[in-house]
């Protein structure tokens, strides 16, 4: 029996047979600002993926939740902070890379205290939602791009 996603050709047969890799879950926030703006972080040198832009965040320890994770992050990696139910889940990413398979929920975040710095030497910048084309982001990130600018 065929369907729409055989004539789109979703359909590849060799994925069944693509070798497990560990599954890392990364929770990540699209800070907006008051003028609608959303913050990037450049990934420092030393790191992988150094030079690309991404949303703040970082790994969910085993036994936290994403929120709590996010929660935790955002206050190591930018000295802010804001509450879980700041958070309000927009969408995910799930990408195979190398060596792992990402899954990133991502929440959006209006409500933080503090001014948002780089406390691990990445760089920051507050982008419109149409302009975060212009920044090279890691593979897992990019089809967020598209569905944050329809929704802000």
């Amino acid at each position: 029996m065929g369907g729409a996603a055989e004539d789109a050709g979703c359909w590849q047969a060799d994925e069944r047979a693509a070798p497990a890799r560990p599954v890392l879950l990364v929770a990540a926030a699209a800070l907006v600002d008051i003028d609608g703006r959303v913050l990037i972080a450049r990934r420092p040198e030393g790191r992988s993926m150094a030079g690309l832009w991404e949303f703040p965040g970082g790994k969910v320890a085993e036994g936290e939740t994403p929120e709590a994770a996010l929660v935790r992050e955002l206050h190591e990696e930018l000295g802010i902070d804001t509450r879980q139910s700041c958070l309000a889940p927009i969408a995910f990413a799930s990408h195979s890379y190398d060596d792992f398979h990402l899954l990133m929920p991502l929440f959006a975040c209006r409500r933080w205290e503090g001014q948002p710095q780089g406390r691990e030497g990445q760089k920051l910048a507050w982008v419109r939602p149409a302009r975060l084309t212009d920044y090279k982001m890691p593979p897992a990130d990019v089809p967020l791009v598209a569905l944050l600018r329809d929704l802000l």
